[in-house]
């Protein structure tokens, strides 16, 4: 499996706190059998703003990490990525490797948990005309879309992909959280499961906890979520969402009430 969200750099955002707690994550993120681990820093959010996050200082901490991993005897591979906070400079910043995986064609974007800000939508579409896939970050933590779970059938016409929380559907982020995200999956509107994990405490590593839970909740195949889709993110290649959502089927009612 390959873990797409998460925040394992010690020291670096709101994630790890030491060498010794990456460590320990990563071991247990081994035991549950993830084979990559895709680092996705804060990038340009209020709770980093006192530190210098860039490229090249990232990748380096990562090729350092790689060399611990194979020291320690750890089997897993990290890539780089980052988590960005949204603000009108999409286009701007995709120049950056950081923010779109060193290969420009895909950007893990999140929001504020309470409002989406205004134009929102034309920002993300010009981002996609770009070139520049729009990864929607947990959107079933935010307030807006737990209320009306719909407002992701404007995100997804517009092409944008989605990326749950494995903690969500487990119950970890909260009843609203879990609900939300269990509409989501069995409308298979999401391409993408990540940990998000910043510790080895409450915010660790439950990809395949949440594997399990959901294959007796959908009739697709969830391997797609933790294997084919974030591999292509890593490798820049497409991923289709025609089979999954199409404007032909956009008239079709959300599944409210499933549980």
């Amino acid at each position: 499996m390959i873990d797409f969200h998460n925040h394992i750099i010690p020291n670096l955002d709101d994630g790890s706190e030491s060498i010794d707690m990456t460590i320990e994550m990563m071991r247990l993120a081994v035991s549950r059998g993830i084979t990559d681990v895709v680092n996705t820093v804060h990038y340009q959010h209020p709770k980093i703003t006192n530190k210098k996050i860039n490229y090249n200082f990232v990748k380096s901490k990562i090729n350092q990490l790689n060399k611990i991993m194979s020291d320690n005897d750890i089997e897993i591979k990290l890539h780089i990525g980052a988590e960005v906070f949204y603000r009108p400079n999409l286009i701007k910043i995709k120049k950056d490797p950081l923010t779109t995986f060193e290969n420009g064609k895909y950007m893990l974007i999140e929001f504020q948990y309470h409002q989406f800000p205004k134009g929102y939508l034309d920002e993300l579409f010009g981002l996609k005309v770009s070139g520049c896939t729009p990864i929607i970050a947990h959107p079933e933590r935010y307030i807006p879309i737990q209320k009306n779970p719909e407002l992701l059938r404007k995100m997804l016409e517009i092409g944008c992909i989605i990326q749950i929380n494995a903690g969500s559907p487990l119950g970890l982020f909260g009843k609203n959280s879990k609900k939300t995200s269990l509409k989501i999956l069995k409308n298979n509107w999401c391409q993408i499961i990540g940990s998000d994990a910043h510790n080895n405490r409450n915010r660790n590593f439950c990809l395949s906890e949440c594997m399990q839970y959901i294959k007796r909740k959908v009739n697709f195949d969830t391997s797609q979520l933790v294997d084919k889709n974030p591999r292509k993110v890593i490798s820049g290649e497409s991923i289709s969402t025609s089979d999954i959502y199409s404007k032909q089927n956009s008239s079709r009612k959300f599944y409210f009430n499933l549980e």
